[in-house]
This record gives structure tokens, C-alpha cells and sequence, in this order.
């Protein structure tokens, strides 16, 4: 009876999943919003119930299958593009410890994604003036730790190259704490690192290219 309830529940986590990543990547709903308009979508007005919500994992698994399916001549270059640009803001921000996170790095961008960045810095105050000496305008917000403290953070946002931008403002102790991970994957990345997938996928891409 157990094994029936549980692959029940699994076959219900993975359609859930697959609808949360359609909205991912069809409309740039975020992952949370995405869950629980999947679940409510699919399960009506029946009580939910809590070991049936996929992680983030499984859901970036799933967005990534997604853009592939349909997004599969399109989706790389989009990707390329925003890491690129990604790699420049920051080389640009660099005293500021800056560290890629989100849907950039894990490699599921699409048409709607924005550029997200953790930066580390002794105070939010000398972003914003860096940010200003440089004529750029931004807006203030706040957007949770990502240590999942109840303290938010804040958050600096723009438009650079037509792209969205936002800059989360941590403490330099922030950085010094453990990484996270979903799947094995890093959460964030130095340029260096994003740099190295650059140069991957530009390798990919030539020997790609010389095989036609």
C-alpha cells in the first residue's frame, strides 16, 4: 500500500513539476509562484498535501528538458548572450566581490530571464554611489538571504544592454559561509568561473561548426 501511495505522489510532484517549468520558461514566473500555480492548477481545490511540491531541483531539471524540447534552436544563444553580458557587468563591479546566481548560471535562461548577482560589499552605500558615478539609475528593493535568514537584503536593479539586472547587496562575512548547492550545482559563481563556461561554450560551438 505504501509503494502505491508513494509512486502516487511521485507521478504527482513530477507533473507538477513539469507544469511549474512550462510558466518558467514560457512566461519568467518565478520558481515559487510557478509551484504553486502548477499545484493549484492540478490539484484544484483538493488539500495539498506537502511531500507532493517537487524542490527546485527537480523543477530546474525539468526547465532545462523543456527549453530543449522547444526551445532547443533558440535557447543556447540566449543563454551565451546573457553570460557574456553577465561576465561584464561583473568585471565591471568587480571590487565588489561580485558572484552569478540564478537561471544565468544554471543554464536554463531563456527570453525572459534577467542577469542576478550577488555582490559583497562593506557597505550598500558604496554600490550605490559606484553605480551613480557611473550614470546609471537603478531602483531599491529588498529579496531574501540566501542563507534563508529573516533579515532581507537589498537589492539594486537596472536596465543594461536591454537586459535586466539586480544586484543583491550582502555583507563580505556572507561570502565567507557555505556554499549552497541544488543537484550538486553551485548556487554562484566567481567570473572566473562563469568565464570558463564561456570559453565552453564557444569551443562547443566551433567544433560544432567544423563538423557540419
Amino acid at each position: 500500500m505504501s509503494t502505491f501511495f508513494t509512486s502516487d505522489n511521485e507521478l504527482l510532484r513530477a507533473e507538477i513539476a513539469a507544469a511549474a517549468a512550462r510558466m518558467i520558461a514560457e512566461d519568467g514566473v518565478d520558481y515559487g509562484t510557478a509551484k504553486r500555480k502548477a499545484a493549484k492548477q492540478i490539484l484544484g481545490n483538493n488539500k495539498m498535501r506537502g511531500d507532493v511540491l517537487p524542490d527546485n531541483a527537480q523543477i530546474e531539471d525539468e526547465v532545462r528538458a523543456y527549453n530543449e524540447l522547444f526551445f532547443g534552436d533558440t535557447q543556447p544563444a540566449r543563454l551565451l548572450h546573457l553570460r557574456c553580458l553577465a561576465l561584464r557587468v561583473m568585471e565591471e563591479l568587480e571590487p565588489f566581490q561580485p558572484h552569478l546566481t540564478g537561471a544565468v548560471l544554471n543554464g536554463t535562461a531563456g527570453d525572459h530571464s534577467d542577469i542576478y548577482l550577488q555582490l559583497f560589499a562593506e557597505s550598500p552605500k558604496d554600490v550605490e554611489i559606484y553605480l551613480l558615478n557611473k550614470g546609471i539609475d537603478f531602483d531599491v528593493s529588498e529579496s531574501a538571504h540566501f542563507n534563508g535568514r529573516s533579515d532581507a537584503v537589498e537589492t539594486l536593479s537596472f536596465v543594461w544592454q536591454n537586459e535586466g539586472v539586480h544586484l543583491a547587496l550582502y555583507d563580505p562575512d556572507d561570502l565567507r559561509g557555505s556554499r549552497k548547492t541544488v543537484a550538486g550545482r553551485p548556487e554562484r559563481a566567481t567570473a572566473s568561473t562563469l568565464r570558463k563556461l564561456i570559453d565552453g561554450e564557444h569551443a562547443a560551438n566551433k567544433t560544432e561548426n567544423e563538423s557540419r
